[in-house]
C-alpha cells in the first residue's frame, strides 16, 4: 500500500497542505502516522478524492470524438515558422506541448491567452514508477 506525506497529497490535489490538514480534521480524508512520526495518507483516498476534485473545462460547441483524452488548457506560447508551429498550452497543471504545420496554426488562430483543447489519442503510453 502506497502512503503519502501532506506535501506531497496537497501537490497531486492542486491545494495547500493546510487544505490537507483541515480536510483531515474534519474527517473528509483518513490518515495514519508512519515510523517517524508524520502524518500520511492512503494512496487510494488521494486517488479518489483527486478524481472527485478534476474538473475539465468544456468548450462550448465541442464535437464527439473517439480519443478519451481531453485536455482544455490555455495557449501559453506559439513558436511559428514559415512551414511548423509550436504550440504550448497550460491545462491546469499540465504543460501539453504540440506540433503541427504553421498552416493549421493560423488557421485555428492560436495565440497566447486563447482557450484550447490538446486531444491525445494515442496507441502507446508509457507509465513510469519509481
Amino acid at each position: 500500500m502506497t502512503h503519502l506525506r501532506v506535501r506531497d497529497a496537497a501537490g497531486f490535489l492542486g491545494v495547500s497542505e493546510d487544505t490537507v490538514r483541515r480536510w483531515i480534521d474534519k474527517g473528509s480524508l483518513s490518515a495514519d502516522v508512519d515510523a517517524a512520526g508524520r502524518k500520511v495518507l492512503e494512496g487510494t483516498e488521494v486517488a479518489r478524492l483527486a478524481r472527485e476534485l478534476a474538473v475539465t473545462p468544456e468548450l462550448h460547441g465541442a464535437t464527439s470524438s473517439s480519443a478519451r483524452n481531453h485536455f482544455v488548457g490555455l495557449v501559453t506560447d506559439v513558436v511559428m515558422d514559415t512551414v511548423m508551429a509550436q504550440v504550448e498550452l497550460q491545462c491546469g497543471p499540465f504543460r501539453v506541448v504540440s506540433l503541427m504545420s504553421s498552416e493549421a496554426a493560423r488557421e485555428l488562430g492560436l495565440a497566447p491567452g486563447k482557450v484550447a483543447t490538446a486531444v491525445v489519442k494515442a496507441t502507446q503510453v508509457v507509465v513510469e514508477a519509481p
